[in-house]
């Protein structure tokens, strides 16, 4: 059976029945008492048994045995496969630096195997699954969506390319996230000018995501409490042009209007350029 069938087979959760039956019984029996060696048993044996233990949810050893076929069958075909099932399981045993270190095992190893595309995808995964909430550092997600890039990049007509693209935008709103959340710490704590700086990166360098709208009334917020009015009216405007049907919009024409304010583009601030860039086109 090619290894490219099992993957597949593995992405659905689905081990292949061979794991459940093929192991002979002396194998098991030395497992369970853990005073096997593995060295009395061929490639064969020693692979479906670490592929049953994957089937009964005990990942953890099926690497460790995994291992053992690459170690004692370096040469074989075998051996190559599991690297990359190591790297499977060590992800489904959420190990994700020993997941790392077998995906770029197998991708030094054979670059120009069918699965590369995998186990560079595998690689990713072991980065933006750690992705934690929004509060923490954000590190790792710089590293996946590193990491996504060149499974892009690299393998763009497979199907781990069309995954890794949903998941690099997921991760580039998480970092506009990070940015809106400590923008709104500062406003609330009346630090005008540090939550306006991490508002306009959202709106320079993520424009893309989700978060620009409400980064957009925040800076309005910002700039009339400090009294900037044609800086709160500009980024009124390009709210308007861009996201006239949202709650930040309305909010925003709220505060601006009751001033006695329109939303219209004025001065010559750094969002009077982005103005110029978005609406107008005009990007010199």
């Amino acid at each position: 059976m090619k290894f490219g069938t099992l993957r597949a087979k593995l992405l659905t959760g689905v081990i292949v029945s061979v794991a459940l039956a093929g192991c002979s019984g002396s194998i098991d029996n030395k497992v369970e008492r853990g005073d096997v060696n593995y060295e009395e048993f061929t490639a064969e044996q020693i692979y479906e048994r670490a592929e049953y233990d994957l089937a009964r949810n005990d990942p953890d050893l099926a690497a460790s045995v995994f291992a053992e076929v690459e170690r004692l069958y370096p040469y074989s075909e075998l051996a190559k496969r599991s690297v990359i099932m190591q790297a499977f399981s060590y992800h489904q045993a959420k190990d994700y630096e020993n997941s790392r270190a077998a995906s770029q095992r197998f991708i030094d190893f054979y670059p120009t195997d069918e699965d590369a595309a995998y186990a560079q995808y595998l690689l990713a995964l072991s980065y933006y699954d750690q992705i934690d909430e929004v509060g923490r550092d954000q590190g790792l997600t710089f590293q996946a969506l590193q990491s996504l890039r060149q499974v892009i990049e690299l393998y763009p007509d497979s199907e781990y390319a069309r995954a890794s693209i949903l998941k690099f935008d997921l991760a580039f709103d998480h970092l506009a996230g990070k940015e809106m959340e400590i923008g709104r710490y500062y406003l609330r704590r009346d630090h005008y000018g540090s939550a306006i700086n991490r508002f306009r990166v959202v709106v320079e360098d993520f424009q893309t995501t989700s978060h620009t709208a409400e980064a957009l009334h925040r800076l309005v917020e910002a700039y009339l409490s400090l009294g900037l009015y044609n800086e709160a009216r500009t980024a009124g405007a390009i709210l308007g042009h861009n996201f006239k049907g949202t709650q930040w919009y309305e909010d925003s024409y709220a505060l601006l209007t009751g001033q006695g304010l329109t939303l219209e583009a004025a001065g010559d601030s750094w969002l009077r350029q982005v103005h110029r860039q978005m609406i107008k086109g005009q990007w010199l």
